[in-house]
């Protein structure tokens, strides 16, 4: 009923407004932005940040699933004209659908971070981001029951409940801190200053194992070394940058023992810090919005 009120609601805004072009974020506004082109003859964009019908909280309800999928499957051939934030999801929707997307990651702002001195006794790891399912904190949260440093959690979101339950019942109160949500240039003051970074999703769906989130890139910039999860996407990055201490799954003992790793082995933390810094010269939205002009350019000129 929410989406079938937005949709509408959507529909009727964009009947009587004024514009050139109308772009959807993902499949959840797509409907309203298709028909309302349709109608007044208008150019449309496709933004995909991610595979839409792939995330866990979708492909895990198979009703749910089926009719998101019959929306990607009307809807997102009709929108030729379209970018995404990373390779495999372009290619995907080209194998889907027959559509040509441009690559257009959603990278920071290049912002050059003093580097930051933390005591031993002020260490702390941090998680920024949604707080939804599928992000791995089932097993994050036990973890930390084994790591000598406290976690803190800058987010809300679906799961959130149910992560206050887990702290709770692993007995990490004084482990575990639940910040909520902040804002941007509040959490860009907050991020340089924790020792190491989480950046963990689950393996379901495609959109999890292929996914590039915003918070990775965000660590970078930060100058944060991170426990990553090993998917193709982070790999292909960390590969060449050498930013994060990947892991193979997210096991407890897994998530565990990586953060120990960064926490006590200081030429290792050293070095992931400074490759960070040089990682955030090239991997900076100064760099990568001219791809954004040249997609509008070509649009309309």
């Amino acid at each position: 009923m929410f989406y079938t009120e937005y949709n509408l609601r959507l529909f009727f805004y964009l009947l009587f407004q004024p514009f050139d072009a109308v772009c959807a974020i993902d499949l959840d506004t797509i409907l309203p932005c298709y028909f309302v082109s349709f109608f007044r003859g208008k150019k449309r964009i496709y933004d995909a940040h991610e595979l839409f019908t792939e995330q866990k909280e979708i492909v895990t309800r198979p009703h749910i699933h089926k009719f998101w999928l019959a929306v990607e499957k009307f809807a997102v051939p009709r929108f030729q004209p379209g970018y995404t934030v990373n390779q495999f999801i372009a290619d995907e929707l080209k194998r889907r659908y027959g559509v040509h997307y441009t690559v257009i990651r959603n990278l920071p702002e290049l912002i050059i971070h003093p580097a930051v001195r933390v005591k031993n006794k002020d260490r702390f790891i941090i998680y920024q981001g949604a707080v939804n399912e599928g992000r791995s904190f089932e097993t994050l949260i036990p973890a930390m029951k084994f790591v000598d440093a406290k976690l803190k959690i800058y987010g809300n979101g679906n799961f959130f409940e149910q992560v206050k339950e887990l702290i709770k019942k692993h007995n990490v109160e004084d482990k575990v801190e639940l910040k909520g949500a902040v804002v941007p240039d509040e959490l860009k003051s907050i991020t340089p200053a924790a020792y190491i970074a989480v950046m963990l999703f689950e393996q379901t769906g495609l959109n999890q194992y292929y996914s590039l989130s915003n918070r990775f890139f965000d660590y970078i910039m930060a100058g944060v070394p991170q426990v990553c999860i090993n998917y193709p996407e982070y790999k292909t990055i960390n590969d060449e940058f050498h930013i994060a201490l990947m892991i193979e799954d997210t096991k407890i003992d897994s998530i565990a023992s990586a953060l120990n790793t960064l926490l006590h082995d200081d030429t290792l933390h050293k070095q992931l810090c400074a490759d960070c810094v040089n990682a955030a010269k090239a991997l900076n939205w100064q760099y990568e919005e001219g791809k954004l002009f040249k997609f509008y350019s070509e649009l309309f000129f």
